[in-house]
């Protein structure tokens, strides 16, 4: 009686932990490609589509090498408005904080500017077509991202290799990092995101490795085996990469280990050719902007 009360214990646990690991592969999510999303005007042509965004309303923010570069469409793609030709020379990176205001990176003046939803110019960093490595320069600043108390990082970038930390009216607090292979030194630091426990992720692109760091710099974890150009993070928490060198898109566990991976490199819907940034949607959604492919993709949740 005993050995079979051992059994059916046996059998039961195995059951459960079966059970569980199917739940768990149940939740990750998938995605097709929605063909045709975008709606712009005949008169923008699109340059390398570098960025996007998604404010709290569900209009997407485009952000490419072209002109007017920051690009307003609303949720079912429709174009809004657009603007910065007067202001951004080469666009990078564009994110979206707390209060709906649009941040993008330019390589080109390497300045860090802060727009309202509009397209007003309320803030910005850096020194307009001057590289540097002092309190007020950048040297090609890539991205930008934002802490719990209103911190603002940026990762600075093709030229200096290192994170800089600011207050949220743009004062300059600390920075962090060097040129290197080493942990906590940088080769092309070239996106930024404060994940749900304010940990810092960095993706140290020609290293092929996320860093992870607390809010002080300190160097907590290393994610090795992408190339990270963007990085994004959805509403359940889950971590996205675009990984231009293998033209794919990849999910990550919380430990930094790749589950899902969608694409390959190509030119139909699903495909990309050098995926740089991305963005999630309230409902899961991810936006992709390609360099080479010169479009946006927007990739609908299935699941």
């Amino acid at each position: 009686m005993q050995t079979s009360r051992f059994g059916y214990a046996a059998v039961s646990s195995l059951l459960l932990i079966l059970s569980t690991c199917g739940s768990a592969a149940a939740e990750l999510p998938d995605f097709k490609a929605s063909i045709g999303f975008f709606k712009l005007p005949a008169s923008i042509h699109m340059g390398a589509c570098s960025g996007v965004a998604v404010d709290s309303r569900g209009d997407i923010f485009l952000f490419h090498r072209g002109k007017p570069p920051v690009v307003c469409c609303d949720r079912t793609g429709t174009f809004q408005r657009a603007w910065g030709s007067d202001l951004i020379h080469t666009a990078h990176g564009l994110r979206i904080d707390r209060d709906d205001n649009v941040w993008v990176t330019d390589i080109g003046n390497h300045r860090v500017l802060k727009f309202s939803p509009a397209g007003k110019l309320l803030l910005a960093l850096g020194t307009s077509g001057q590289a540097g490595l002092g309190k007020s320069q950048f040297n090609k600043p890539t991205d930008v991202a934002f802490g719990p108390a209103g911190a603002i990082y940026v990762s600075d970038g093709y030229g200096n290799s290192r994170i800089v930390k600011f207050s949220a009216r743009g004062g300059f607090l600390h920075s962090w990092g060097q040129p290197g292979k080493r942990p906590g030194q940088f080769d092309l630091p070239h996106a930024i995101l404060v994940d749900g426990t304010g940990r810092i992720l960095v993706g140290d692109r020609e290293n092929d490795r996320i860093q992870v760091f607390d809010d002080s710099g300190k160097l907590l974890q290393i994610w090795p085996g992408f190339a990270p150009y963007g990085l994004a993070q959805d509403k359940q928490g889950q971590v996205f990469v675009a990984d231009g060198r293998a033209h794919k898109i990849l999910l990550l566990d919380k430990r930094g280990k790749v589950v899902r991976s969608w694409g390959g490199q190509g030119q139909a819907p699903g495909q990309f050719q050098l995926p740089h940034m991305l963005a999630a949607d309230d409902a899961g959604n991810l936006f992709v902007g390609e360099i080479t492919g010169r479009r946006f993709q927007k990739l609908l949740r299935k699941h």
